[in-house]
């Protein structure tokens, strides 16, 4: 059975979609080829839908890819925050943040206050929505960072992770105050977060007050030095307020109640 010319071109631009990896192609020629008929498109129009279709398959691909591996441990996001919960400080701030300019700035943002009150939720919300804005973003807690750069100096394999470290657009550091550390981990961290001052940006909750560093750090010249370089020139939330998760519990269980 004879092949005809229109089949010999649809076997080229397939086998071509494939040694391109081109899988959007591949999957939606046919139905491109049959619209573009119906309406008489011009070649130009036929072309760009199809490329349009492919362009938009690696935009998402690369969103999720970037979500995957900036290694957040849940899912939060800007628009499920009740705002008018925020404490006032948050409130106020939200939308400045939610610009990301601090990112394009090269600046700190520290999110300090007691527990429960959104701390965490604002500062995956944001790196969530860098992500999408094709920003590299890493989530972690502060004590995780602080083991993962302990072993990575025994591995030998520190210098590896600091170029990582230090070309992320966006690092959220979670969690400073709820564990204190032994000097070689104060000075490790204030090294590590020492590399990004200035140039790229970091995300710190913390649920202590910078009176109280003193309490992690158990030296008052790296307490000094590591509040300093942390926070010049960095937008500073007060996070203090009432529990914006215990709200959240208390709604839950009156759910559970009715249903």
């Amino acid at each position: 059975m004879s092949v005809t010319p229109r089949q010999k071109w649809h076997q080229l631009i397939m086998a071509a979609a494939k040694e391109f990896k081109l899988p959007m192609i591949r999957q939606h020629l046919e139905k491109q080829v049959t619209e573009a008929m119906q309406k008489d498109a011009s070649y130009e129009e036929f072309l760009a839908l199809l490329l349009q279709q492919e362009w938009d398959a690696r935009k998402e691909s690369a969103r999720y890819n970037r979500i995957r591996r900036a290694e957040f441990t849940h899912k939060k996001y800007l628009e499920s925050l009740s705002v008018g919960d925020l404490p006032p400080d948050a409130q106020k701030k939200l939308k400045l943040l939610k610009s990301l300019a601090f990112i394009q700035e090269g600046r700190n943002v520290i999110l300090a206050g007691n527990a429960g009150t959104g701390k965490t939720h604002i500062a995956i919300g944001l790196g969530i929505q860098a992500c999408l804005e094709g920003y590299k973003v890493w989530f972690t807690t502060v004590p995780l960072l602080v083991n993962q750069i302990k072993e990575c100096r025994s591995a030998q394999t520190l210098r590896a992770f600091q170029n990582r470290f230090e070309k992320y657009d966006l690092v959220i550091a979670d969690e400073m105050g709820y564990i204190s550390f032994d000097r070689e981990g104060a000075e490790l961290l204030f090294t590590h977060l020492s590399l990004r001052a200035g140039r790229k940006a970091t995300i710190v909750t913390t649920n202590l007050s910078f009176e109280r560093w003193g309490e992690i750090f158990q030296d008052p010249v790296m307490t000094a030095a590591m509040i300093d370089r942390l926070t010049h020139q960095a937008y500073i939330v007060n996070m203090n307020g009432n529990s914006y998760r215990m709200k959240e519990t208390k709604e839950w269980l009156e759910q559970q109640k009715l249903s």
